[in-house]
């Protein structure tokens, strides 16, 4: 998912330097969703480790 998150952001960094103000918008507004999901699901992973515990 980071994975789909750099991509959008690349193609918004690109769009804007050709001039392409509406598909770099929207370009970064989906990578900033992306990258927001991404950091929510690593969070959850986190606490799902550290909750586990040790085993015998």
């Amino acid at each position: 998912m980071l994975s789909w998150a750099v991509t959008f952001f690349v193609i918004a960094i690109v769009a804007a330097v050709l001039g392409f103000g509406g598909i770099a918008g929207t370009a970064a507004g989906i990578a900033k969703i992306l990258f927001m999901v991404f950091l929510v699901f690593f969070v959850i992973s986190m606490i799902m480790h550290v909750s586990k515990g040790r085993g015998p």
